[in-house]
């Protein structure tokens, strides 16, 4: 058992007499890096756990195999885990040629075998501009897409597989790392929805090998890179020093919005916005969804410009106190 998971155990066994341990209210986004192996549940669990959190969730799973950057949204934040999950996202995939396996990556069964001796560079380069723009992708049975109710990988568990609509995806970037032996490192950027697995599979069909994902770990997610993710293990040694030690790594809300344009609106106008009122802003040029803050830069949520130029709430923060 790892230690992350050991430190998971605190506070599940209490002496007699003991009062049962509370969960508390905890607002903002935690960047984890997800280890392989774990459910991306299991990992939300965990980390809820150290945080003693009342409410968390995540914002798109990540197979048991990937590793990577898996935000989690605490309290509040929990509002525009929508919109994080819609965003784009990057990977670092490795995939082995020459070898199809049933799940379309290592925790598969082997199916067939193929020789990649006649696979070249230059091959493999063409073959990924092919992939670049909008594609159509046929989701795996080995997936959490539900089909009457069921997830798809239950049914593929059972040895059932039923047919899969095909759907719209775009791949903004597709760009070659390596070539090593049997194993293609390539980086993808990708909208919400792309299926990792499937693309090494089509890959690996049109080069006429075959592939499978042999690794992958998710590098961004919307605003968010790499460079702030933290591991169980980290967090898990860092909970020893308490509990507010755990909460200086967490993010602000708006800061799953950071691409988004924020506006500061006058007293009264927060004031009505807070009520659930639309108001009008002077000057606002802005269209779409915006980031909301009141005149003291207290972020108040998401609000979205209305056809008349007015905008009007769309997710408020509920612990906005007006200064």
């Amino acid at each position: 058992m790892g230690s992350y998971e050991q430190g998971s155990q605190r506070g599940k066994h209490k002496g007699k007499g003991q009062r049962r341990y509370q969960r508390r209210d905890v607002n903002g986004i935690l960047l984890l890096d997800k280890p392989s192996g774990l459910t991306s549940n299991k990992a939300l669990q965990l980390v809820k756990h150290l945080f003693n959190a009342r409410k968390a969730g995540h914002t798109g799973s990540l197979d048991p195999l990937a590793t990577g950057l898996l935000p989690v949204c605490f309290g509040e934040a929990t509002k525009i885990s929508h919109f994080l999950l819609h965003a784009d996202k990057s990977y670092r995939a490795s995939c082995q040629l020459g070898v199809r396996t049933d799940s379309a990556d290592a925790d598969g069964k082997v199916i067939d075998t193929q020789s990649i001796k006649h696979i070249s560079v230059e091959q493999i380069k063409h073959v990924l501009e092919l992939y670049v723009g909008e594609i159509e992708q046929i989701p795996p049975m080995h997936s959490a897409l539900k089909q009457n109710g069921v997830p798809l990988y239950k049914l593929a568990h059972q040895g059932i597989e039923v047919e899969r609509a095909a759907r719209t995806v775009r791949i903004h970037q597709l760009d070659f790392v390596n070539f090593d032996g049997n194993i293609l490192e390539i980086n993808i950027k990708c909208s919400k929805g792309t299926y990792i697995r499937t693309l090494a599979e089509d890959i690996g069909q049109r080069l006429g090998c075959g592939a499978h994902i042999s690794a992958l770990r998710r590098t961004q997610v919307g605003p968010f890179d790499s460079q702030s993710m933290l591991t169980l293990d980290y967090l898990n040694t860092s909970s020893q020093q308490g509990i507010a030690q755990l909460d200086t790594m967490l993010m602000p809300i708006e800061a799953g919005l950071h691409d988004w344009p924020a506006v500061y609106l006058s007293k009264d106008a927060a004031f009505f916005i807070l009520q659930g009122q639309a108001v009008f802003v002077p000057h606002l040029k802005n269209q779409g969804y915006l980031r909301l803050y009141n005149d003291i830069s207290q972020f108040l949520g998401i609000g979205i410009t209305l056809d008349d130029g007015r905008i009007a709430p769309k997710r408020l923060m509920v612990n906005t106190k007006m200064g």
